[in-house]
């Protein structure tokens, strides 16, 4: 069975965002986003969320079943649909990523979902099936691609009752281990539940733990 996976994006409009969008920024990623070429929409979302849409990030990447020829991780975005999370932004398109605020209904990001959804739905077949890496609480996500991919559509049951900071953790320990998680149905799922006991922090290479900004749930 193929198995692609979608990431809510990071909030383009927080602390870490400014540091990126700045014209002032130095650090290398800024400089890669201002120039032609842009940097991957991955890596700048990474950056811009910490240990959460790391954790989704490198969880789709030990997992991801794309079919043949076919792209096998996407990021939602709030103006673009939905789009490889190797394909690059500039500075531009990043700017106009603030500009829309996805929890609202705005066609700006409904329609370019709407579209990419279909597509998607028609590219995975009904065997395959597409999971979820973001907010099941809320209707932003799920209700759009609800629409298309129906009972393809799937999540994480650990998901239930975690915050970003957790589901973060949780993932990029599992990527790391090559534990993947059960998933089940959004259609019918019970989405919101009792918190689960905390994890141990993460650890990077280096042995200490994990500092991230807490960033906008998406």
């Amino acid at each position: 069975m193929s198995r692609v996976f979608l990431l809510s994006p990071a909030y383009c409009g927080g602390e870490r965002a400014r540091l990126v969008l700045s014209d002032r920024a130095a650090f290398d990623l800024a400089r890669r986003v201002r120039g032609a070429a842009g940097a991957p929409i991955g890596e700048v979302f990474s950056f811009m969320s910490g240990l959460y849409f790391r954790g989704k990030l490198a969880y789709a990447r030990a997992f991801a079943r794309p079919p043949q020829g076919r792209v096998g991780i996407y990021v939602i975005t709030p103006t673009d649909g939905l789009r490889p999370a190797d394909e690059t932004v500039d500075l531009e398109r990043l700017r106009r990523f603030a500009s829309v605020d996805i929890a609202g209904d705005d066609p700006r990001y409904r329609e370019p979902l709407d579209r990419d959804a279909r597509r998607l739905a028609e590219e995975t077949g009904t065997a395959g099936e597409v999971i979820l890496l973001g907010s099941i609480a809320t209707g932003k996500y799920v209700e759009p691609l609800l629409t298309a991919l129906g009972e393809r559509l799937r999540f994480p049951l650990d998901f239930v009752g975690r915050g970003d900071m957790s589901r973060g953790g949780l993932l990029l320990r599992c990527a790391r281990a090559g534990t993947e998680l059960t998933y089940v149905g959004l259609r019918d799922a019970v989405r919101r539940g009792p918190r689960p006991p905390r994890l141990a922090p993460v650890s990077n290479e280096g042995g200490r733990g994990t500092r991230t900004t807490p960033a906008r749930s998406r």
